[in-house]
């Protein structure tokens, strides 16, 4: 099965620093195979067999903490998962001088539907959606300042998810297409 695993707060603002390089050994080292990280802050997609996506992120963790020392949540997301969040992406949102978007990547226990009742947003400015796996948000560039995303940071429901930008997930996406067809 192919697989992306999320990496949440590293190398932001000089802190949590993990080498790329480094860290795809890592991840062979603990099985996994035909590794490709993407960008700096913790992209990795590889293939994997046998285990829940629990028990891989379980894995990568302390692969993580035994190579770096360093207490890393991970979150893993399937290629199924990663198409249902694309299935609900429109094709016409872009991450651009005019748009912001960003995927926001829950962890099991907030990953429902329920969970947008818990977000506090303004619905005239904001775009809110819910895909299994994640929540959808865009908003015109305008109008950031005054959206809710900010107001997001620091609760305890922001810790329990990993943000990518619109272009990173469509990317990761195309990635983990590549290493399935790699496979057949």
């Amino acid at each position: 099965m192919v697989y992306t695993a999320l990496l949440r707060g590293i190398n932001v603002g000089g802190n949590n620093k993990v080498d790329m390089k480094i860290l795809k050994k890592s991840f062979e080292q603990a099985g996994m195979k035909n590794v490709v990280t993407y960008i700096n802050s913790g992209n990795i997609i590889f293939t994997t067999t046998g285990h829940s996506k629990m028990d891989i992120a379980q894995i990568l963790e302390k692969a993580i903490t035994d190579t770096f020392g360093l207490q890393i949540k991970v979150l893993v997301i399937s290629l199924e998962d990663m198409k249902k969040v694309m299935s609900t992406l429109p094709e016409t949102w872009m991450n651009n001088d005019k748009l912001r978007c960003d995927v926001l990547y829950l962890w099991e226990d907030i990953n429902d539907a329920s969970v947008l009742d818990k977000l506090i947003f303004k619905p005239e400015i904001e775009t809110v959606k819910y895909a299994p796996s994640a929540i959808i948000w865009a908003i015109d560039k305008i109008n950031v300042t005054k959206g809710s995303m900010t107001k997001l940071i620091g609760t305890e429901l922001y810790r329990q998810m990993t943000i990518r930008n619109l272009n990173t997930t469509r990317k990761i996406y195309q990635l983990m297409l590549a290493a399935d067809e790699d496979q057949k």
